[in-house]
């Protein structure tokens, strides 16, 4: 096992020491974040201070479920104490008439909501684990079709609602999208590559799908042809973020940066335009294509821009 990077920000020394004599052995505590949860880790040292010797490997001394830092130890030197968190999230739906936000299938710890085209299935992934998951709107007819440790973002149904897209990803391999069956099965990657992909978009025929890169400056969205995959560049892309096609496939929304403007994209002119010059994130299609719902997190006046939720946590 090759040792993990320590979290310097929070890490713990102590010194056992003899009753009458010298410090014998000093051990470094320390918190390290993998595969998306935070554990604690010993690291054994010599009197002589030389730790990062290879034969002194680290030793993990948690592993969930929850998430363990500030290591301290107690008095006595042979106790860790900690604090152990586990983060949790509530699916709600805005209603528009009451202007509240509500419980949607029953407030699970949930992210990443999508709806399949005809609006009678929807799909999540479960919060912190990262699972996909797929039900009917309902609630019923619930289940998993992802597995740790594979870590599942954002899904996308295909217009015929039988595959669901979605970028991942693995221990020691860059975030890639995939593609699985809406009854479950083995995902299958999309599109092997050792740049970070995520956000992936259908194309209204089902047959194209356009994937974002991430962390890779400057790289462009490109689009995949599921038949032949043949892989090309969208046009000005250089630098974009969440691509999204609109439900008709003549335009493409993306961001400059997460957050950062709202650009579209015009499929048969070849054309970025800025749609919205504030700081947006999360854009996405309306199923009838007629407008763009997004988040963003300035006041700002703009014509043709309706502002529908505050958030409770944002500032007036």
């Amino acid at each position: 096992m090759s040792p993990p990077r320590m979290d310097r920000n929070f890490k713990k020394c102590f010194t056992d020491v003899a009753a009458d004599g010298p410090p014998m052995d000093v051990i470094m505590f320390f918190q390290n974040r993998h595969n998306g949860k935070l554990d604690l880790w010993a690291l054994p040292e010599e009197k002589r201070f030389r730790w990062w010797k290879a034969e002194n490997e680290p030793i993990q001394l948690t592993a969930g479920p929850m998430d363990f830092q500030y290591p301290m130890p107690g008095k006595d030197n042979r106790q860790i104490f900690a604090i152990g968190t586990v983060r949790r999230a509530e699916l709600v739906r805005y209603d528009q008439h009451s202007g509240q936000f509500l419980p949607y299938l029953s407030g699970i710890s949930a992210e990443g909501l999508a709806s399949s085209r005809d609006g009678q299935w929807v799909a999540y992934t479960s919060f912190p684990e990262g699972t996909l998951w797929r039900s009917k709107v309902d609630g019923t007819e619930r289940r998993q079709l992802t597995f740790p440790p594979l870590r599942v973002f954002w899904p996308r149904w295909s217009p015929d609602g039988q595959q669901i897209a979605f970028s991942a990803d693995l221990p020691g391999v860059a975030r890639n999208v995939y593609l699985i069956s809406s009854e479950g099965g083995t995902p299958k990657r999309v599109l092997a590559s050792e740049q970070s992909q995520a956000n992936a978009s259908w194309s209204p025929d089902g047959n194209l799908l356009l994937v974002g890169t991430l962390f890779v400056p400057k790289a462009p969205i490109y689009t995949l042809d599921l038949r032949s995959q043949s892989v090309s560049a969208v046009a000005g892309s250089d630098g974009l973020f969440g691509p999204q096609w609109s439900p008709d496939g003549k335009f493409i929304a993306a961001t400059t940066g997460v957050p950062g403007k709202l650009m579209l994209y015009d499929v048969s002119a070849q054309k970025w335009t800025e749609a919205f010059g504030s700081q947006v994130v999360y854009p996405t299609w309306s199923r009838d294509g007629k407008y763009i719902y997004f988040r963003h997190f300035r006041k700002q006046r703009d014509r043709g821009v309706e502002s529908i939720a505050r958030l409770r946590a944002e500032r007036s």
